[in-house]
């Protein structure tokens, strides 16, 4: 199995799906965000305070290539927007876009104040950066997966990916 990236809108359900599947595929889960926060020893909202939100980019970018064999990273909700890092995570492993609607997302991130986009933005505004990054997800993913339905719809339609990604790609090797 390679590294599956998960992606999309802040509070699509990366980190809980992505902990569903690292249960049922015996993989290691990494959340990206909390991989940066440990690493850099400063909080989500000290980075973008102290350094910005392109230094934090460049962060998801570089930690992002971290990761190889049976591991299921729950990116952040900006890291794939660049194409150079979702053209990696694709050469690499593959990239699920989970694609839940604004308002899924918008109930579960409102009010959040990790989250720096969350508290410096309107619900209106936080609609338009969706609206933007929709078209990106879906160019940079590999996949893409309706996730507003169950949690256990989701990770099985994921792992039926997995399986046919493994497949395709063992026979590349040979």
């Amino acid at each position: 199995m390679r590294p599956v990236y998960l992606c999309g809108f802040m509070g699509c359900g990366k980190s809980h799906i992505g902990r569903m599947l690292s249960k049922e595929c015996t993989a290691v889960f990494i959340d990206l965000d909390r991989y940066i926060v440990d690493n850099q020893m400063m909080t989500i909202p000290e980075i973008f305070a102290q350094k910005g939100e392109p230094y934090f980019r460049d962060l998801e970018a570089r930690y992002i290539k971290n990761f190889k064999g049976r591991t299921i990273v729950a990116t952040g909700g900006g890291a794939i927007l660049r194409d150079e890092t979702a053209e990696f995570a694709r050469e690499k492993g593959i990239v699920v876009f989970l694609n839940a609607s604004f308002d899924t997302c918008y109930g579960r991130i409102s009010g959040d104040t990790n989250r720096p986009l969350v508290v410096n933005n309107t619900k209106e505004q936080l609609k338009a950066i969706y609206d933007t990054r929709l078209p990106i997800y879906r160019k940079n993913s590999t996949y893409e997966v309706n996730a507003n339905t169950s949690d256990k719809i989701i990770t099985s339609e994921i792992v039926k990916l997995i399986e046919l990604d493994t497949k395709a790609h063992n026979k590349l090797k040979g």
